[in-house]
């Protein structure tokens, strides 16, 4: 029987985390240690990184932050399972997690952005089937052709 379970990130586990990375073309692996250098040397910083372990080694990422000059609202930048384990639920399991811990913390909205591209259309699925809403449609954001879709999730009542 396998033990997996969501925790926060630690620092040991950023060599499985670039191999989950790679193995899911969410962004460069190398750019992850500029990424997390604040939340991993400062005890006060507000980002969440998380990940699924499976047998304690990561097989995901997840990297949520606070918007700026509001009250109670992340957004999700990052969320990946590694190819291997797609398809498992991780990923559901994953929202869960970071919806969950928003919630006890008191924050009222989770945000999450992707591209408009066609393949981007399983990652849109997705979070329509989290039960988010699509708010906004940004036409060209990352690029000519490319626009910015924003889904939506109020937390807490």
């Amino acid at each position: 029987m396998m033990s997996r379970q969501i925790r926060k990130v630690l620092k040991k586990d950023i060599p499985e985390l670039k191999l989950v990375l790679d193995s899911s073309e969410l962004f460069p692996s190398e750019l992850l240690d500029d990424m997390i250098r604040d939340y991993l040397n400062n005890e006060q910083s507000a980002d969440i990184w998380f990940t699924a372990t499976d047998e304690g080694k990561p097989i995901s990422i997840g990297y949520c932050a606070p918007e700026r000059l509001t009250e109670g609202t992340y957004n999700l930048y990052a969320i990946a399972v590694h190819k291997d384990q797609q398809g498992n639920g991780i990923g559901k399991q994953m929202m869960a997690y970071i919806e969950n811990k928003l919630r006890q913390d008191h924050n009222r909205i989770l945000i999450v952005e992707t591209s408009g591209k066609p393949e981007f259309e399983m990652t849109r699925e997705f979070y329509i089937k989290c039960n988010y809403v699509q708010q906004a449609v940004i036409p060209e954001f990352y690029e000519k052709g490319d626009d910015k879709i924003v889904f939506w999730k109020k937390l807490v009542e």
